[in-house]
């Protein structure tokens, strides 16, 4: 069975941002082979749901999306 998670646009455009940051520079911790798999696979969906990755303005959006979850729900 399938399972659907629900993220604000903010949300998606975040943890696109911090999976493929940390995919690119090889961080990601795992403990097991398959938890990069899923990884790979939710930053490869939301890669296809999100414009913005693909915009020269980019960085400003993120910055942008980070800046209202922030301002929602501040960190402890």
């Amino acid at each position: 069975p399938r399972m659907t998670l629900s993220l604000t646009h903010d949300q998606a455009l975040v943890l696109f941002d911090w999976l493929s940051r940390e995919d690119r520079s090889n961080n990601i911790g795992t403990e097991h082979p398959a938890e990069l798999s899923v990884l790979w696979d939710i930053e490869g969906q939301l890669e296809r749901a999100l414009v913005e990755p693909l915009q020269v303005n980019y960085s400003a959006a993120v910055s942008a999306a980070r800046e209202r979850i922030t301002q929602l729900d501040p960190p402890p």
